[in-house]
């Protein structure tokens, strides 16, 4: 076997492993994936014994919504018109122009709205962090709740904290969306 047939072989299996990682995120639950970080892979690897709550609340977040966003962006990129790629080829543009120049600029005003609702869902998704001994918003209301027995005072403001940055949140996707938009509209 030649040495590049060797190298296309390893590439196969790091892509198999990679979509077997990336299915693993997309088809679990995020609080079975904050345990597993968190209780898990300390008992997987030494090294990490020393994991806090934060990192991997942090570090579960994130693969856990890029999961959601890289197939947001590729949806998007996929969805430019294969004639725009073919023009800016025939004017001899290289890849790297096209990508930055063509695709890119309209796929981001398609990725947006899903992004920034990813965005949304993972501001909200950080009160699992709680599980895990993190001390933010519903942690610390839950020991003022604790402290004071206003279950329903607390959790209400809690709700109503997390609605309010939802709503600035998504005034700001609106506009965002509005800028993007302008060079189509008529």
């Amino acid at each position: 076997m030649s040495a590049g047939g060797g190298s296309r072989i390893k590439g196969a299996v790091l892509e198999r492993f990679l979509a077997t990682v990336y299915l693993f995120f997309r088809g679990t639950p995020l609080l079975v994936q904050l345990f597993l970080f968190y209780y898990g892979l300390p008992q997987l690897i030494s090294s990490l014994i020393a994991i806090t709550g934060v990192t991997a609340a942090v570090l579960g977040l994130t693969l856990h919504f890029s999961a959601y966003m890289a197939e947001s962006i590729r949806a998007a990129i996929v969805g430019i018109d294969r004639s725009q790629t073919e023009a800016a080829l025939s004017i001899g543009m290289i890849q790297s122009q096209l990508m930055r120049r063509i695709i890119l600029p309209q796929a981001t005003r398609v990725a947006t709205p899903t992004l920034m609702n990813y965005f949304i869902d993972m501001i909200k998704a950080t009160s699992l962090a709680f599980t895990l001994g993190v001390t933010e918003l519903m942690g610390a209301t839950q020991k003022e709740a604790a402290g004071s027995f206003l279950y329903l005072e607390a959790f209400l403001l809690v709700a109503l904290i997390y609605w309010a940055i939802v709503e600035v949140l998504s005034w700001g996707q609106r506009r965002l969306e509005i800028y993007l938009n302008k060079a189509y509209q008529r």
